[in-house]
């Protein structure tokens, strides 16, 4: 089968690399290293007998971000070394930013094909590969078969759209990623569509969600006040637009209204999903009448109703001066949801539309502990922002719940680790 998916896959990447070109094109970043992409690597240092090489693929921000903990502690081995790959421009950005001490280097994940894969592998020669989340490359897979390589999926998880598609084509799951040694799901329901797959029981374990294990340092009530200022925001509460997508921009802005009217003093930070659409959101801003502030442009020059905070990497930080956190691409039309783990960290009171298939057992959790509320479409999300923005005790309430929720599902980095201790032992 692997024949087919090698024949295959150079016609389709044909069809498909105008889209790709563009996105790329778009968003910027991506000229760099592009060698990368079939089979190039950045110098690596010799082999050093007695140390065990792990490539380690995190295809984008959010993965990117995960994974710091394990780069942390396996850093301190002296026995392993971390050659790191990404997707994105953006995660490699923050990847070279924040990791470049951790590993002994950083280059761009090569396009699954045959001769580009085999390219890399040869190159890199790794002990253990590892994949994050939803990466699973059969030809990627298939050259650590061949080697004898131990495949590692962590942190796995299966969005309701790549569980559809995989189950129509379930059949071929098994020829093409059977080679996955031991995959590492979020949660139960994650296992059983795994096993509904094909993946053999023994080779899962349900560990839990490395994303929850995050700590955000937090902000000195100086540097609070220095970012806020920076912003543009001025005193009272902010309403927190967290990875939003195209049209949830402007009912926050109806929101903000809603709540003005109510004599709330409050402002509006967005950070939209996608930096490159700061021109869009611009645009839109621009037809309301309110003041507005983009980050990229550096410190706001007055206070504004609405920052947008356009830049990569600082979700974190922007979270810290929220008060309530709306979770993008979640309402009607987008699906999936963006993720909530931040403002959980942060003990943030969270509201989300209808579609966070992505973070189904999250969002089914913090609803359950009355630290989330879902809206089902527009005029309820702005009902509950103007609730919660009106009532301090029920945000305590709220944000108290998620604190709680959040302490309690802790650990899955330090059980990833052991697996990983495992895999990395020498083979006989």
């Amino acid at each position: 089968m692997i024949w087919l998916y090698r024949f295959l896959f150079l016609p389709t990447l044909l069809l498909a690399s105008p889209y790709y070109l563009r996105r790329m094109r778009k968003r910027g970043g991506y000229g760099p290293n592009f060698s990368h992409r079939f089979g190039g690597t950045p110098p690596l240092p010799p082999r050093r007998p007695g140390v065990r090489r792990i490539w380690l693929q995190a295809v984008s921000v959010g993965e990117m971000l995960a994974v710091g903990p394990l780069l942390e502690t396996l850093k301190k081995d002296e026995s392993v070394e971390v050659y790191l790959t990404t997707t994105t421009s953006t995660a490699h950005q923050l990847a070279r930013e924040r990791y470049t001490p951790l590993v002994i280097a950083l280059g761009y994940f090569p396009l699954d094909w045959w001769l580009f894969s085999l390219r890399a592998w040869r190159r890199i020669k790794p002990d253990l590969a590892i994949l994050m989340e939803g990466e699973r490359w059969p030809e990627h897979i298939r050259q650590a078969a061949r080697r004898g390589v131990p495949v590692l999926s962590i942190n796995a998880r299966l969005s309701d759209r790549s569980f559809h598609r995989m189950w129509k084509a379930r059949g071929l799951v098994p020829s093409l990623l059977g080679g996955i040694t031991c995959s590492l799901p979020i949660s139960p329901q994650d296992e059983e569509r795994l096993r509904a797959l094909g993946f053999p029981p023994e080779r899962l374990r349900t560990l839990g969600n490395m994303k929850l294990d995050l700590t955000i340092p937090p902000l000195s009530g100086t540097q609070r006040g220095e970012l806020r200022r920076a912003l543009g925001l001025g005193e009272g509460l902010v309403l927190l637009g967290s990875s939003t997508w195209d049209g949830e921009e402007l009912v926050l802005v109806q929101a903000l209204k809603a709540a003005r009217s109510r004599g709330l003093k409050v402002t509006l930070l967005l950070v939209p999903r996608h930096a490159e659409r700061r021109d869009v959101v611009a645009a839109a801003l621009a037809k309301t009448g309110l003041r507005f502030h983009l980050r990229s442009h550096g410190t706001a020059p007055h206070e504004v109703d609405v920052a947008v905070g356009d830049t990569t990497g600082e979700l974190r930080e922007l979270t810290q001066l929220a008060d309530v956190v709306f979770c993008g691409k979640s309402l009607p039309p987008h699906e999936g949801g963006q993720s909530p783990i931040e403002a959980t960290s942060l003990g943030k009171p969270l509201l989300f539309g209808p579609h966070m298939s992505n973070f189904r057992e999250i969002v089914r959790a913090l609803r359950e502990c009355a630290g989330a509320r879902e809206v089902l479409n527009e005029n309820e999300l702005i009902a509950a922002c103007v609730e919660l923005l009106g009532d301090e005790a029920q945000r305590a309430r709220m944000g108290a719940a998620v604190l709680a929720w959040h302490a309690h599902n802790r650990g899955a980095v330090e059980r990833t680790l052991a697996v990983i201790r495992e895999h990395l032992a020498p083979r006989g």
